[in-house]
């Protein structure tokens, strides 16, 4: 007995002194294991995604390892991993859960799929309305639910209607003359020249002003220059590869939207968030994954920095943002309305008329992109108004003790992450 006894204690203590290297086999596993599945990405067209759905037989290779996976994870304790490991550990119990959520509805999708996918939007497809509250999840956060979602966008829309109104009251024009007002030539460029070139002041003024706000890095150099592809000429502007595009094409450029757009495209926008992820050193788990709702949220909430930064220098170039955000705000409630509701475009439309004034000509093109890439719209709105919660709460917690570089860093040094994870980053150990 005492040798068996001895036995036992020390695999015990092998286990426990092993603990570490354990879990990385573990995570090690989950990696070769998640690339062997080859499973599609995620895809903005729910039609191309349920179309690349794998055989019953593929469904069921990553039911099991997932399902193993679950079952596992449970036996590490997370207060005896590193920081890290518990990184990794969080990772692979938010991807789990996501991927056996999709995985229940794929089985049963696999069991007898229709012989065309409808087109008419996810919530005409069999299972329509849990297809979108997963989707919901997989763009956004786990915790989120439609329900939450539509009156999120309600309060949203509410708060950039006041902004808009503020606006309004600056300039001393009655409602109808301040919407007529913002169609006037004065506000147009059709010079491409013009149009770099208020681009690249913007850029001057927000490179001088950047220290003020966030910590000295270096990022790659940032080109700006039109773009050419007639595909994507519906968006104001893009970014791409160390590369900000405006889009000049048929139609004058809206001076409005140079500040906002550059801010949320360049810097300190997408180009400065991925130039910093792309420096930051992550575990391969980590490396598997990129957070939309993090992505994009990042992209939003920089837009709020705008007079910090230098730019929005009058009432109208501040408008400008708050223009192209009542959109966003509209499409919250849209996306929900149209896609687990079951709204009609009729609806759809009358929803949007109710809020925004003088651009009914992009309302069918929205509805209609609502429609085709359920939830995807949600992201920006969302993961916006997280980052600035937290900063509020941070701004709460620590008074005149606040830094914003100090926050900014908390938000973007830790890579691309799920909402939850980021959150933790910010107000983590922090002293209240």
């Amino acid at each position: 007995m005492k040798i068996l006894f001895a036995a036992v204690c020390f695999v015990l203590f092998s286990v426990m002194a092993h603990g570490q290297r354990s879990f990385d086999a573990f995570s090690k596993e989950f990696v070769s294991g998640y690339k062997a599945l080859k499973m599609p990405d995620l895809e903005l067209s729910y039609v191309s995604g349920l179309q690349h759905i794998g055989s019953a037989a593929a469904v069921q290779q990553q039911l099991d390892f997932f399902t193993s996976i679950q079952k596992e994870l449970p036996g590490y304790p997370v207060n005896q991993l590193t920081s890290v490991q518990k990184v990794d550990y969080d990772l692979i119990k938010y991807e789990t859960g996501l991927n056996l959520d999709r995985l229940a509805l794929e089985q049963e999708w696999v069991k007898n799929p229709p012989a065309q996918i409808p087109s008419g939007g996810i919530i005409t497809i069999p299972n329509g309305k849990a297809w979108y509250a997963y989707l919901l999840k997989r763009w956004v956060n786990d915790e989120v639910t439609p329900d939450q979602i539509y009156q999120f966008g309600l309060t949203e829309v509410e708060r950039v209607k006041k902004h808009i109104e503020d606006i309004r009251h600056q300039t001393g024009l009655s409602e109808d003359d301040f919407y007529l007002h913002l169609n006037d030539i004065s506000f147009f460029i059709t010079d491409t020249n013009e149009v770099q070139q208020s681009f690249e002041r913007t850029r001057d003024v927000i490179y001088a002003n950047l220290q003020h706000l966030f910590s000295e890095r270096k990022i790659p150099a940032l080109k700006i220059e039109r773009g050419r592809q007639k595909a994507l000429a519906q968006t104001p502007g893009y970014y791409d590869d160390n590369v900000f595009y405006y889009n000049l094409f048929d139609k004058p450029y809206n001076k409005r939207q140079v500040d906002w757009l550059f801010i949320h495209e360049a810097v300190p926008g997408h180009h400065y968030q991925s130039s910093i992820i792309a420096q930051t050193k992550v575990s391969d788990v980590q490396q598997l994954f990129f957070y939309m709702g993090f992505a994009e949220g990042w992209g939003a909430y920089t837009e709020e920095l705008g007079k910090d930064l230098g730019v929005y220098k009058t009432p109208y170039d501040e408008l400008g943002k708050w223009e192209w955000d009542i959109v966003r705000s509209v499409r919250v409630p849209l996306d929900v309305g149209l896609n687990y509701y079951g709204w009609t475009d009729e609806q759809a439309l009358a929803f949007w008329k109710k809020y925004i004034r003088g651009q009914d000509d992009i309302a069918m093109r929205e509805i209609a992109r609502i429609r085709r890439w359920p939830a995807q719209v949600v992201t920006y709105k969302y993961g916006a108004l997280q980052i600035l919660h937290w900063k509020q709460e941070l701004q709460k917690q620590q008074g005149c003790a606040f830094d914003i570089k100090n926050f900014h860093d908390r938000v973007l040094n830790h890579g691309s992450l799920p909402l939850f994870m980021v959150k933790e980053n910010v107000l983590g150990g922090v002293e209240k």
